[in-house]
């Protein structure tokens, strides 16, 4: 299955209303940004285009140069690139490195099912704050809901409450 369409219909996934209930919202610092984005947002196009989702940037005038980070599409994709961001702004080397890769990675060519996959099975965070991003805010994921009529749910947390 291609990362641009649905399983079940087969429709690119910007046309499908749940991709876009509770968007990927926090705060990065400006250098971070720019490791990851470019300067000027250079490969921001890239990025969005190799991971099926849109993120919009908005730069804070905030004493840390904070950006403002929104990010829409499927929950998977989100959950890749959530990974992806707290990899790169680990203090842990190995981390740090795997941050690296996987940002080559999504520059270079679109993800897979497999990549995907492969990313939610490692989880980004495993108690040790070395690997507490340079990121704060509410990180909300919806999970797909089996029935349209529930409410979406919303799993949030807060990464500012790993920073002293």
């Amino acid at each position: 299955m291609d990362m641009g369409t649905s399983a079940l219909s087969k429709k690119p996934w910007w046309t499908l209303p749940e991709n876009f209930h509770a968007p990927m919202v926090f705060h990065m610092e400006e250098d971070q940004e720019e490791l990851i984005f470019g300067h000027g947002d250079t490969h921001l196009r890239c990025i969005e285009v190799h991971s099926h989702t849109l993120i919009q940037l908005e730069s804070w005038f905030t004493a840390t140069g904070q950006t403002r980070v929104t990010v829409v599409g499927p929950h998977r994709a989100r959950q890749w690139l959530l990974h992806m961001f707290c990899c790169v702004g680990s203090q842990d080397s190995y981390h740090h490195a795997r941050g690296l890769e996987m940002l080559e990675q999504v520059r270079s060519q679109p993800l897979t099912n497999d990549d995907l996959v492969t990313s939610i099975s490692v989880p980004p965070y495993t108690g040790d704050l070395s690997l507490a991003p340079r990121i704060s805010g509410t990180i909300c994921l919806s999970v797909p809901q089996p029935s349209p009529y529930q409410v979406i749910g919303c799993s949030g947390f807060h990464l500012s409450s790993l920073y002293p």
